[in-house]
C-alpha cells in the first residue's frame, strides 16, 4: 500500500513516507543526488533554480527546530517559495480536520507538503487523499517513521566509512519509542550493513525486536564491542507510559556513552546523534564534542539530503542526475 503511494506509474518518487520497502537502488539514488548538492552549500550564492515557481509548505503539528529549519533551507536553496506553519494538534484531533487543513492549503496552489505529526500514519493519510499534482514528505509521524533523518544518517555514514557491507552499527537508547531507530534500521538493512545492533534496557526494546533484523543487547559494553558506528538516541519521555527506567541518573550510569565505553568500539568509530541531544543523560560532553563525533556534520548533510528528496519528487529528472560517482565521499 505504502509503496504504491510513494511512486507514480512511471516509477518516479511521488511521496516520501517511509524507508520500509524502498530498494537499495532507490536509496542510493537519493544519496548520490544529495552528493551532487553538497557543493551548493559551499558557494557564495547558495541557490540552484530546480524548484523555481514551486511552493513548499512545512506543515508541523509537532514542535521542531532542526528538522523544520533544514527543510526550509533546503527548499530555499532549490529556489522554491516556502511557507512555515506550526499548528496546534488540538485543532486537528480528527482525521477529517487534518485533511480539511491540507485541502485549504492545496487551494493556494501548493505542490509539496512537509508534514510532521504526533500521530503515526498522518503523512500516509494525507498522501492517500491529495490530488496527483500534490506531494507529501513525512518529517516524522509519532513513533512510526522519520525517513529523511534515516537518509541523512546513512549519507553521513557513507561519507565517513564508504560502503556498508562490512559495517557494524550500534543504535543505543530508547528503541521502543524512536521513529528514528525504526527508519534507520530499515535503511541500514536495505543497504546491506554487516550487522545492526540495538542496545537498551529490555523495557525500551520492542517485543520480538529480532524481527527488525537486528541483534539486541542489554549490556552496553558488549554491544559496543568492535562496532564502526554508534548512534545515540534520546529518551522519548513524552511518549513513555509508566516508569521504564529507574532514574535518569541510573540510565546514564548504565547506558550513557562515555569515553571509556566509546573505547570498546573500533578506534576509528564515529559517534552520531539525531538530536536534540541531552548531555549527561545519553551522552557525555567529552564524547559529543570529541574527535569521533559527527553530530554537526549530520545537520549539515541533512540540508543536501532533503534537497535531493525534494528535487527527485518535484524537479525535472534530467536536471537532478547525480554529478558525483556513487560511493564518493562527501565533504562533511
Amino acid at each position: 500500500m505504502t509503496q504504491g503511494l510513494q511512486f507514480d506509474s512511471q516509477g518516479r518518487l511521488k511521496h516520501f513516507l517511509t524507508i520500509e520497502g524502498l530498494s537499495r537502488r532507490t536509496i542510493l539514488e537519493i544519496l548520490d543526488t544529495a552528493e551532487s548538492f553538497i557543493s551548493v552549500g559551499q558557494r557564495e550564492i547558495k541557490k540552484v533554480p530546480l524548484l523555481r515557481g514551486k511552493t513548499v509548505v512545512n506543515l508541523f503539528f509537532e514542535a521542531s527546530t532542526r528538522t523544520r529549519t533544514t527543510f526550509e533551507i533546503a527548499a530555499k536553496r532549490l529556489s522554491a517559495d516556502v511557507i512555515n506553519l506550526a499548528i496546534s494538534t488540538s485543532s486537528t484531533s480528527k482525521g477529517e480536520t487534518l485533511l480539511d487543513t491540507v485541502r485549504n492549503l492545496e487551494a493556494m496552489h501548493t505542490e509539496l507538503f512537509v508534514v510532521r505529526h504526533s500521530l503515526a500514519g498522518a503523512a500516509h493519510l494525507i498522501a492517500s487523499h491529495v490530488p496527483p499534482h500534490v506531494h507529501i514528505i513525512n518529517a516524522g509521524d509519532g513513533a512510526h517513521a522519520h525517513p529523511t533523518q534515516a537518509m541523512l544518517d546513512v549519507f553521513t555514514i557513507r561519507s565517513h566509512k564508504g560502503e556498508f557491507e562490512k559495517l557494524k552499527v550500534a543504535i543505543v537508547g530508547d528503541i521502543l519509542h524512536s521513529r528514528v531507530a525504526r527508519s534507520q534500521i530499515q535503511a541500514l538493512n536495505a543497504l546491506g550493513a554487516a550487522e545492526v545492533r540495538v542496545i537498551a534496557p529490555k523495557t525500551l526494546l520492542p517485543t520480538a525486536v529480532e524481527r527488525l533484523r537486528v541483534v539486541p543487547y542489554s549490556d552496553m559494553r558488549r554491544g559496543l564491542e568492535d562496532v564502526d558506528v554508534i548512534m545515540m538516541l534520546r529518551l522519548q519521555r513524552e511518549r513513555m507510559r509508566g516508569a521504564l527506567i529507574p532514574s535518569e541518573q541510573e540510565y546514564f550510569r548504565v547506558y550513557g556513552l562515555t569515553p571509556e565505553r566509546l573505547a570498546r568500539a573500533k578506534p576509528d568509530a564515529i559517534v552520531m546523534h539525531p538530536g536534540p541531544m541531552n548531555r549527561g543523560l545519553e551522552i557525555d560532553s567529552a564524547v559529543a564534542d570529541g574527535s569521533q563525533s559527527v553530530i554537526l556534520p549530520q545537520v549539515t548533510n541533512g540540508i543536501a539530503v532533503r534537497m535531493a528528496i525534494m528535487a527527485l519528487i518535484l524537479g525535472p529528472p534530467a536536471e537532478v542526475r547525480p554529478a558525483a560517482r556513487r560511493g564518493t565521499r562527501a565533504t562533511a
